[in-house]
């Protein structure tokens, strides 16, 4: 007697005694198995299933886990890369002994189903790439950068406003040395318009005023402090 049996999305003609290699089941050496994807039934009357012989099932003993033959994969690319690669594989198998075939009483045999051994092979092989780590969400931090950027923005501009500031007293920055329409321009921009201000400059305001427009030292170089102090008065 033999059977036609499915699975792994082949089709095994088998009989009582024969070793087969398999697409991997979740199962180990020793068990035993049960093929419910029964085509067609011979021997001394054929049965074929429509698509399935109701009832029937072929029993198999797991024998080991194994590995099929290395297959070698070379890829070449010759005009515009130049580039080739290499790669091996070898397949994972299940190998199984034949040890009965059913024609009839398969569910009542309580034996194991091998399409649930194969489903679990699939699952334990996807399970790692299931656990993929947690991503955010793009527009989340763009919303969060546009606020620290803002905020620092705010910061600087705060920093590097002179802290005699709250006149809004408009003078000729261009009476002092070393300045001209250009740099007048960038100074009223940074909230200095007045030579009181320029006059009340500490040392942190002239290096932070200095930095913010990259002045190269000009505020100590042309001595602007005292000669604001002059035409204040």
């Amino acid at each position: 007697m033999f059977a036609v049996i499915k699975t792994g999305g082949k089709q095994y003609k088998v009989q009582t005694g024969d070793l087969l290699r398999l697409e991997k089941l979740a199962a180990h050496a020793g068990d035993k198995v049960q093929f419910n994807e029964i085509m067609l039934l011979g021997g001394d009357k054929t049965v074929v299933g429509t698509p399935l012989v109701s009832g029937a099932a072929v029993q198999a003993d797991v024998v080991d886990q194994i590995k099929g033959v290395k297959t070698i994969k070379f890829v070449k690319r010759r005009r515009k890369h130049g580039s080739q690669r290499t790669r091996g594989h070898r397949q994972h198998l299940t190998l199984v002994r034949i040890t009965d075939i059913l024609d009839s009483g398969a569910e009542k045999s309580g034996v194991k189903s091998a399409v649930g051994a194969r489903s679990g092979a699939a699952d334990m092989e996807q399970a790692p790439a299931q656990s993929k780590p947690k991503v955010k969400i793009a527009s989340d931090d763009k919303q969060v950068k546009k606020k620290t950027d803002t905020k620092s923005a705010s910061k600087a501009k705060n920093d590097v406003q002179p802290k005699a500031a709250s006149k809004k007293i408009k003078d000729d920055l261009k009476q002092l040395s070393g300045v001209g329409p250009a740099l007048e321009k960038k100074l009223n921009g940074a909230g200095v318009t007045s030579f009181s201000q320029i006059a009340a400059w500490t040392a942190k305001d002239v290096a932070a005023i200095d930095d913010s427009l990259s002045l190269k030292g000009k505020v100590d170089k042309e001595g602007w402090v005292k000669q604001a102090k002059k035409l204040s008065k």
